[in-house]
């Protein structure tokens, strides 16, 4: 035989890849960098800027050329370069809930933090703001929760908190309800129930397990909440054995429903979801990212269900009111316990900024130093007093719920329908909603057919019914015409 037949392996050797390599100039040069930095700019200039260097997240990028460019706020109102004022209905995306004032004692604690220590990393060192807001988390969260990260978004805090509960019960699968919104990161969207989940699908990582929860989109589970909470508390022990709970890590959920339309569960379904964590060792996570700090009229959205206390707890947003960007997790002491041997296999570089803790810690004392609580209180008496109006006076709203000073309302079609799915086409008369709503003077976060209203906590009656006021005449520009 030639020594070409069964002979030794000869490898098929492929051509370099150089050889296809088109070398582009890289370099920068940094001593043409524009003088225009330097300079003040006019709002054209700016705007012009944004449009073409400037990415959208959510949406596409061609609608920052549409949206109002504001140059500065105060309490509950945005102003933009010609002066008008705008109410901030829904506090940006339910955040900003001490409004558009920055108190002094928050100003100071920054401006003191930047001066004495502007940053540390987290895993190397600890700063005294850093142990003050742990000891006053651990006096403000319920039971015994008293370990804590800080994360600096609250879809960080979600993907700590999965990654946590993971690690700590050996198990993988986190099961979340269809209705919900969790975060953009890789987890936190592959936890998140609604729409948005469809665009990090592709790719994604496994281990997530939907469920329905007692509030489905297009159907009902009873006319009573406890119908609902006995369907759907037996659907839900179906699944978990099904798909075997010594498999399932964590039930993870809103304390109170947010972007998906502002709904508190009933009592008894948590009562419930609680009851099968501890039956089948299940760690319970309570997502506070929108509804906790006070929103709901309840420090947290999750204590309006009585004896119900989460495993771990994430909230964001009105932990610093967005002034900077902090996240944060809570733990229960056995798993915070637990974690001290081993790493919770979470870290980021900016985890535990000084500055960004200093400001939150300024923020929950201001809080509770203005009984911030206590007027949300009071507000949500009104707010309900609101979303009853608009239900009697437009055609075009259908219902609505109000906890504390988060509510929303349902938009309906002449026969009764949604005016749009949550995805597909706009609705006929959306465009002219929203060019209303900038003529009124509102500027919120818009999900059709909800419509959410969520003012800074510190809005007054009088800037709470004005607000409405100006959403009604909204409505009347649109959607009621085609009702």
């Amino acid at each position: 035989l030639s020594s070409s037949v069964n002979g030794p392996h000869v490898a098929n050797q492929l051509p370099s890849p150089l050889a296809g390599f088109k070398p582009k100039d890289n370099s920068v040069d940094l001593k043409n960098i524009s003088k225009k930095h330097w300079e003040k700019w006019s709002t054209p200039e700016m705007q012009s800027t944004i449009n073409e260097h400037s990415m959208a997240t959510w949406t596409p990028s061609g609608t920052l050329k549409d949206v109002p460019f504001f140059t500065h706020g105060e309490g509950v109102y945005l102003y933009d370069e010609k002066g008008k004022d705008y109410v901030d209905l829904t506090s940006q995306a339910v955040c900003a809930n001490l409004g558009h004032t920055v108190p002094e004692s928050v100003k100071t604690a920054i401006s003191d933090q930047l001066d004495s220590l502007p940053f540390i990393y987290s895993g190397l060192a600890n700063c005294e703001a850093r142990a003050r807001l742990s000891s006053l988390l651990s006096e403000l969260c319920p039971g015994d929760i008293t370990g804590f990260q800080f994360p600096s978004s609250g879809g960080e805090a979600n993907e700590a908190a999965i990654r946590i509960a993971r690690r700590f019960t050996g198990r993988t699968k986190i099961f979340n309800h269809y209705r919900s919104y969790h975060g953009g990161t890789t987890a936190s969207l592959a936890a998140t129930g609604d729409f948005r989940r469809l665009m990090g699908e592709a790719g994604g990582p496994g281990g997530f397990v939907k469920m329905m929860g007692p509030c489905p989109w297009h159907y009902s589970h009873g006319e009573t909440d406890d119908e609902a909470s006995d369907r759907s508390l037996a659907m839900l022990q179906d699944q978990i054995m099904m798909e075997g709970p010594q498999t399932v890590a964590a039930i993870m959920m809103e304390g109170v429903l947010g972007a998906g339309g502002v709904y508190r569960y009933p009592t008894k379904y948590v009562q419930g979801v609680r009851a099968l964590c501890d039956k089948h060792g299940i760690l319970l996570i309570m997502d506070e990212v929108m509804s906790g700090f006070g929103r709901s009229g309840k420090m947290w959205g999750h204590q309006h269900y009585e004896g119900v206390v989460p495993d771990i707890m994430t909230s964001a947003k009105g932990l610093s009111s967005s002034i900077l960007p902090l996240a944060m997790v809570g733990v229960r002491t056995d798993i915070k316990q637990h974690f001290d041997s081993i790493s919770s296999g979470w870290g980021s570089t900016y985890h535990a900024h000084p500055v960004a803790m200093a400001c939150a810690y300024a923020c929950l004392k201001h809080m509770l130093d203005t009984d911030l609580l206590g007027h949300v209180e009071k507000m949500g008496v009104v707010m309900e007093e609101e979303i009853e109006r608009l239900v009697a006076e437009h055609p075009s709203v259908a219902r609505g719920r109000s906890y504390g000073l988060f509510a929303c309302v349902d938009l309906v079609d002449k026969n009764g329908d949604a005016v749009q799915n949550l995805v597909g086409p706009p609705a006929p008369a959306a465009g002219a909603f929203k060019a209303a709503l900038r003529e009124q003077g509102v500027f919120n976060l818009l999900r059709l057919p909800l419509v959410h209203i969520a003012p800074p906590l510190v809005i007054t009656e009088p800037e709470l019914r004005n607000a409405t006021q100006r959403l009604s005449a909204a409505l009347r520009d649109s959607f009621d015409k085609e009702c």
